[in-house]
């Protein structure tokens, strides 16, 4: 256990420029299976906001999630790029592990996409062409999203995205086999289990579009083995 706190301690790629014990925590804005996340100011410049993570060890490491929790980290470190939510440090405390990010104040896609239930295909095509952008270079660095829907496309104040949540990406140079992702989201190859790369992320896209353009994802079921069906089947 000593070994693997000491693992999410190590901030070596982390932007070591914003200190974040100087930040103050303000409001919950997000609750997880770990922890929370809180709306936080810098204590000296007010008038700058980010988003401060906060993880319990025990937690990650009882439901043994400390490889994927300690993947995201190492992985949102090394992004650099417009429409890729950014990371700017991490610290462990013993108990906790705290990430700060950049605050994206303009809320999900998803809840937007909700509220007017279908996007012109003027908007989705320029969101599109966002998440096209932020895939391929996480391609270029052999990285696999791997969880491409909605609610992981948060809106800037002007509009734009942000892709976030890092929990199931992984550096791919070969192939994989884990079954991981949304249901609805996830390609034939991924449920299959014969092996997937990279390119998976591009079959969420397209499901991504369409149920930006239709309002609803194309395959749905009362179960997920029906929507693997339905998915398996093309119906």
């Amino acid at each position: 256990m000593v070994e693997n706190k000491a693992a999410l301690d190590n901030d070596s790629d982390s932007d070591t420029s914003i200190n974040i014990d100087a930040v103050e925590r303000m409001q919950t804005i997000g609750t997880g299976s770990f922890g929370r996340v809180y709306l936080a100011r810098d204590t000296i410049n007010k008038k700058n906001y980010y988003a401060l993570k906060k993880m319990s060890i025990n937690k990650v490491i009882l439901t043994r999630q400390i490889n994927h929790v300690f993947s995201e980290k190492k992985i949102l470190a090394s992004l650099k790029h417009p429409f890729i939510v950014k990371m700017y440090n991490s610290k462990c405390d013993g108990q906790n592990l705290y990430i700060l990010f950049e605050y994206i104040p303009g809320g999900e896609l998803f809840s937007y996409l909700r509220n007017v239930q279908r996007f012109s295909a003027l908007t989705a095509r320029f969101y599109t062409c966002e998440v096209i952008l932020a895939l391929e270079y996480l391609h270029s660095k052999n990285i696999a999203y791997r969880d491409l829907k909605p609610e992981n496309l948060m809106l800037t104040k002007i509009g734009h995205l942000k892709l976030t949540d890092f929990g199931f990406a992984k550096i791919i140079t070969d192939q994989t086999n884990t079954l991981c992702g949304t249901p609805e989201y996830l390609a034939p190859e991924v449920i299959i289990g014969n092996g997937y790369n990279k390119s998976v992320d591009w079959w969420s896209l397209g499901i991504l579009i369409y149920e930006m353009v239709v309002g609803l994802p194309p395959f749905q079921g009362d179960t997920i083995t029906d929507i693997y069906a339905e998915m398996l089947t093309g119906r």
